[in-house]
């Protein structure tokens, strides 16, 4: 016996996180009427975690369906939006939902227009677009964003598919999505950037060496906050920058510059919140400063 309030749900977008949320929903008793999926690899994964579920244009899916869940890029919303409603496509009581971090529901007003119900649920979590991310789905959370009558309808839908609700407002959209990116994908730079390093001084598999430090650190800064910062700026240990940045000026000469440009803008930012936190004198912060910017004295002439 079907449980009640089971959804036809259509996903726009076979990507890796429309793929694994629809079949998320559809673990959940919800019936997945349709996918739209355009290249080789977005059809390869709507069979995989879709399997049975016919691929069907986009105006078929929103026509077809009672939840329609839009997992498309960024930038490609809000034309997405406007132009199905322009074909008069929305309609009402269907709900809508999005998946991008950016937006709230404001971007849905075309929803809105036509008596449809817009809803913002973007999973905070790094997809692979396998089905090992089901699982990762069950210690994950979801900034929601939707008008207040309908946000319960928004907490229950992710809350099916295993994750935690977390609301958040419309116009602190844009800050929760700056958050996580410069969490998770500065994240990735930095751990790519220290791995090239290890790998320019011979050491052969640099994610053995690393993996462990990153991951105590990353559980110590989650328990402790700031209180779990160590090194050589929040210690103000001056030569040591100052040694870093020269090594790092000299390697990026013929690297790019990236590295340098990481390392001195994560530095100062740490002096700071050191020095906020009374763990650097004023004096520290000018002289790691400095020592940051400071260039390798030319060779004297003879």
């Amino acid at each position: 016996m079907a449980r009640p309030g089971r959804l036809g749900v259509g996903i726009i977008g076979a990507g890796k996180v429309g793929a694994v949320l629809g079949a998320a929903l559809r673990a959940a008793e919800h019936a997945v009427v349709g996918v739209s999926a355009v290249s080789e690899a977005s059809r390869e994964r709507a069979e995989t975690l879709l399997p049975g579920v016919p691929i069907l244009e986009i105006q078929e899916i929103v026509e077809r369906s009672e939840l329609v869940l839009l997992a498309v890029p960024d930038d490609s919303l809000g034309e997405l939006v406007s132009g199905l409603a322009a074909l008069g496509a929305w309609q009402p009581g269907q709900l809508v939902a999005h998946t991008s971090g950016r937006f709230g529901v404001g971007i849905l007003n075309p929803v809105r227009g036509a008596g449809a119900i817009p809803l913002a649920l973007h999973p905070a979590m790094t997809f692979t677009g396998m089905s090992l991310d089901l699982t990762r789905l069950m210690d994950c959370t979801f900034g929601v964003t939707a008008d207040a009558a309908m946000l319960p309808i928004a907490q229950a839908l992710v809350v099916e598919m295993g994750a935690e609700p977390v609301a958040i407002a419309e116009a602190d959209r844009t800050l929760y999505h700056a958050a996580l990116a410069h969490s998770s994908n500065h994240m990735v730079t930095l751990v790519a950037q220290a791995s090239q390093l290890l790998r320019e001084i011979g050491v052969d598999a640099p994610e053995s060496m690393l993996g462990p430090l990153l991951r105590a650190t990353l559980e110590n800064a989650l328990a402790s906050g700031e209180a779990a910062l160590t090194g050589p700026v929040a210690r103000g240990d001056v030569g040591t920058v100052s040694a870093h940045a020269q090594a790092l000026r000299e390697y990026d000469g013929g690297a790019g510059g990236d590295i340098l440009a990481a390392y001195q803008a994560m530095a100062r930012a740490t002096a700071r919140r050191a020095g906020n936190r009374g763990l650097l004198r004023p004096e520290q912060l000018t002289e790691i400063g400095e020592a940051l910017e400071a260039e390798p004295d030319a060779p004297k002439g003879n």
